[in-house]
């Protein structure tokens, strides 16, 4: 227990120890970072009030030679003032305070304050940063200025000369370009004036001047002849030869009114008016894009121009297409009128078949009527060719409908008699079937003809007797006519089935009694067999007796039944 007691006070003795050395190296740590936060604020304090600023002040006050710019400097040295003496001084005493919480080992309190120092620093920074830059606005005005200067005035030379080189393209613009030309060398003249008088404070106004004044005489020089070239000649040939075009195809009788062509034109004229009007003060604002967009207005009609002679061809193409339909149309239609009570009282027509035929004339009055009505517009000579066209293509659509419904009409008339001819045909092959199931019995000679035959005999023939009244009624009902011929047509074949069984199934057993004659004296069961078969054939009852005979035949030839039943159904 002792040594127990002695190893865990050991332990808590070397924790104890180790937690302390622990606190040592944190606090070290924190007390170094802290000490080097400060370092850095102190370098960036010392670095706000930099030499290039109170060089650049120096020089300004040289520069001083009215009393505005005098007003200037005096704020700026009153600005540079406050920064050395009020600013600086106050991040000091904040990095004395800094200073004074590490010593006193407050490292919470010493961060806070570096929080609030690196603020006022930025903002003591950005305040010297922007004084800088206002004193370099007056001291590098002229080298500034200067520069810009040249380059406007090597730009300024290129236009010259471009112009001077198309000078004819600019025709009456000419005058108003040369006398801008002076005004812009004038201010040139004035921006030397003003570096030797040092008004540093009205170069930049020049610069600003010259730079927009040469922008706009080098669109002016660009864009001119253009302008000049569309407004003088391009729109006014385009509109010459469009109202020539039109005039004729006016005498050829087209309808242009729609067109607006006379309206445009002197609102065109107008236009190139105005855009005339500012070009002579050097304003070019939208001039090409409104001109390009009254060039493709005019380009336009060309197509319109088309469009209304291949309207002109497709309608005179479409009047003389629905005129000779309709002429068809009309003359199926009154035939049918003049058929339709014939139909009537030949076919049991419903309500729903016969109205069909009224609704397809009321259709037809109505495609009349609206071909009737592009034609009196044809006549007025108010609608344009292109617009006539489509309404004679609507008109031709609604027209195929009658033409299809009426189509649908005739054929659904016209399957009446159809139908009633088949059933005379098929009237004439039942009868045949019939007669040749008759002829099939009669021709074998039974002994006995099966009663069964004669019941399928008698309903062939009565179905035969509905067929014949259904095709003397007046009106025929074509539905139930081919019930009846169907009807009569499944007995007949019934009665033919019946018919070929019967003789098929009576020779079968016939020829089976006289193969087993053979053995009649020989096998006393197959005798009986035979006598038992030939008695029941000679009752009509042609199965039994097939059945009988094979029963016999097998005793004594195994495997006959099976031989003889196959012969039979081959």
């Amino acid at each position: 227990m002792n040594k127990i007691t002695i190893i865990i006070g050991v332990i808590f003795i070397v924790l104890v120890i180790l937690l302390f050395v622990l606190k040592i190296i944190l606090t070290n740590r924190k007390k170094k970072n802290i000490l080097m936060l400060i370092d850095k604020l102190t370098t960036e304090k010392n670095l706000i009030l930099s030499s290039s600023l109170m060089t650049e002040l120096s020089k300004a006050t040289k520069l001083v030679n009215n009393k505005k710019t005098q007003k200037e400097v005096d704020d700026w040295q009153k600005r540079y003032e406050e920064l050395e003496k009020t600013d600086l001084p106050k991040l000091t005493d904040e990095i004395i305070e800094i200073e004074n919480a590490l010593m006193d080992k407050d490292y919470t309190l010493a961060y806070e304050k570096l929080n609030t120092t690196e603020k006022d620093i930025f903002h003591i920074k950005a305040k010297s940063v922007k004084l800088l830059g206002e004193i370099k606005e007056l001291t590098e005005s002229e080298d500034r200025n200067r520069e810009a200067i040249t380059k406007l005035k090597s730009v300024y030379r290129e236009i010259v000369f471009k112009y001077n080189k198309n000078k004819n393209d600019y025709q009456d613009v000419s005058s108003r370009i040369e006398l801008q030309f002076e005004n812009i060398d004038k201010l040139f003249s004035a921006f030397e004036i003003a570096i030797q008088n040092k008004e540093y404070e009205e170069l930049g106004k020049i610069v600003k001047v010259l730079d927009d004044m040469i922008n706009n005489i080098n669109i002016v020089i660009e864009e001119a002849p253009t302008i000049v070239m569309m407004s003088k000649m391009i729109l006014p040939k385009k509109m010459s030869d469009i109202k020539n075009v039109s005039a004729k195809m006016i005498r050829d009788g087209y309808n242009l009114e729609y067109l607006n062509i006379d309206y445009n034109i002197e609102e065109t004229n107008k236009k190139i008016g105005e855009i005339m009007d500012k070009l002579m003060v050097l304003n070019l604002q939208d001039s090409i894009f409104e001109l390009k967009t009254l060039l493709d207005y005019y380009e336009g009609l060309y197509n319109d121009f088309d469009a209304e002679k291949r309207g002109k061809k497709e309608y005179e193409r479409a009047i003389i297409n629905i005129n000779e339909r309709l002429n068809k149309v009309s003359n199926i239609v009154r035939n049918l009128y003049a058929e339709i009570d014939d139909i009537k009282e030949t076919y049991d027509l419903n309500e729903d078949e016969i109205k069909v035929v009224d609704e397809i004339n009321k259709d037809l009055i109505s495609v009349k009527d609206s071909f009737k009505l592009v034609n009196d517009r044809t006549l007025s000579k108010v609608m344009p060719y292109s617009k006539l066209s489509s309404e004679c293509e609507l008109v031709a659509v609604n027209l195929s409908k009658v033409e299809d419904k009426l189509e649908t009409t005739l054929k659904n008339l016209g399957s009446l008699k159809e139908d009633e001819a088949r059933a005379r045909d098929q009237l004439y092959e039942i009868k045949i079937i019939i007669n040749n199931s008759k002829y099939k019995i009669k021709d074998y000679n039974l002994p006995v003809i099966p009663d069964r035959f004669y019941i399928e005999l008698k309903e062939a023939y009565d179905a035969v007797k509905e067929i014949n009244k259904e095709i003397e009624k007046k009106p025929i009902s074509i539905k139930t006519l081919n019930v009846r011929v169907d009807t009569a047509r499944d007995l007949a074949l019934k009665l033919y089935q019946t018919a070929s069984s019967t003789v098929k199934t009576a020779a079968m057993a016939e020829m089976a009694i006289v193969y087993g004659n053979r053995y009649r004296s020989s096998n006393k069961e197959v005798e009986s067999g035979l006598n038992a078969s030939s008695k029941a054939f000679y009752k009509g009852e042609y199965n039994n007796s097939l059945e009988i005979v094979l029963n016999a035949l097998n005793i004594v030839e195994p495997g006959i039944r099976k031989k003889l039943l196959s012969k039979m159904e081959s």
